[in-house]
């Protein structure tokens, strides 16, 4: 029996030595690879691809950091994100360092395959700060409500990169174990190995994203993972320490994949309810206001749903003062909200906040122009 006192160094390596991909476990990869490949024609249909890559990262921060019990708010997450503001909610400002150690991972991704590296860069991102694969002693995993370990990774720095080096080659092992299935076992692995003091299970679940897209199955890091996980938390932590305890492989893969499934079509639905929202916010524009530059406005309002004056200056679209006039009569015609905060005007975006916001895809239609 596991000891979760003791440090875990007798972690096996990869691949496992159980049948990782059992009949159900490849029916359900069909399932979920079938999924993968309609969210990636999502992407396509949104005029303006770095719409979903801003607001769909964002809401798999808040997700994933949740996971954690840093919770934020959808407000507060997009207007931080949107005005960078210096004394902004701390969880809002922890979920939108997620979003960029996700952005950064993916660009990194066009020099070099998913590595430890890469591992250590988004850690340091996620928490801001300098760090490296744990040194000392003295980690250990408890239960939130009695407070007793429930496990203890494996110790010494070079141990642990010794495992970190065995679980990047499974990662980019040219085999034909399916992609799917390569991502809920490396991530079961990564959590195990738990490399830094803090920050494993954000970091783990940025690479859950990026190994897909490395795979092909994705372009862009998209896929609301962490959304499932969050509704599903107390079973994911469960059949992860079944494979720790038990060596229990196939349920632990069967949960990812099916997760990587219902969040890939629950992703396609919101892209495109967004694409809806979109097309009648500028047809709203376009018949009521029909000097307005619909299309480059839609791309600023829809990427970034709390805005200011500044951010229009900033992309081209108009000097301040006609980007004024414009950002205010979008507010005359019902599509953004106006707000004083200190000196400085914001207009957000409410009926797209509340479509991110929602479980659902509908949002109310405007009323007739």
């Amino acid at each position: 029996m596991l000891d979760p006192n003791r440090p875990h160094n007798a972690l096996p390596l990869l691949p496992p030595a159980a049948d990782i991909e059992t009949r159900p476990i490849l029916k359900q990869c069909a399932r979920a690879r079938e999924a993968l490949a309609g969210l990636k024609m999502a992407g396509l249909i949104i005029p303006d691809q770095s719409v979903l890559i801003n607001v769909i990262p964002l809401l798999e921060a808040k997700a994933s950091s949740a996971i954690e019990n840093i919770v934020t708010t959808n407000d507060a997450l997009f207007r931080d994100a949107g005005l960078n503001e210096a004394d902004g909610n701390p969880a809002a400002k922890e979920a939108v360092r997620y979003r960029t150690a996700l952005y950064q991972g993916f660009k990194s991704m066009e020099h070099r395959p998913l590595t430890t590296r890469t591992a250590v860069e988004v850690c340091q991102t996620i928490k801001g700060v300098e760090l490296d694969v744990r040194a000392t002693p003295g980690t250990t995993l408890r239960n939130g409500f009695t407070g007793d370990v429930i496990y203890t990774p494996p110790e010494g720095q070079d141990h642990l990169r010794n495992l970190l080096g065995n679980w990047e080659r499974f990662l980019n092992d040219p085999s034909d174990i399916d992609p799917v299935v390569r991502m809920a076992v490396q991530h079961y692995q990564f959590e195990a190995i738990h490399p830094f003091i803090d920050g494993n299970g954000r970091t783990g679940r940025v690479l859950n994203i990026l190994s897909l897209i490395q795979a092909g199955l994705l372009d862009m890091p998209t896929l609301y993972l962490s959304r499932q996980i969050l509704a599903t938390r107390s079973e994911y932590y469960r059949l992860l320490a079944a494979v720790t305890s038990q060596g229990d492989w196939e349920p632990w893969i069967l949960y990812m994949v099916t997760a990587v499934e219902t969040t890939a079509r629950w992703t396609n639905a919101k892209a495109g309810a967004i694409r809806s929202l979109m097309d009648a916010t500028a047809q709203r524009t376009r018949e009521l206001s029909p000097k307005i530059p619909a299309h480059e406005l839609m791309s600023l309002i829809f990427g970034q749903p709390y805005c200011r004056i500044e951010d229009v200056v900033s992309r081209g679209i108009a000097r301040r003062q006609t980007a004024s006039t414009y950002l205010k009569e979008l507010a005359a015609l019902g599509i953004l909200i106006e707000e004083k905060k200190g000196r400085e005007l914001i207009f957000v975006h409410r009926k797209y906040l509340d479509l991110l916001g929602s479980d659902g895809h509908a949002f109310e239609p405007y009323p007739p122009a």
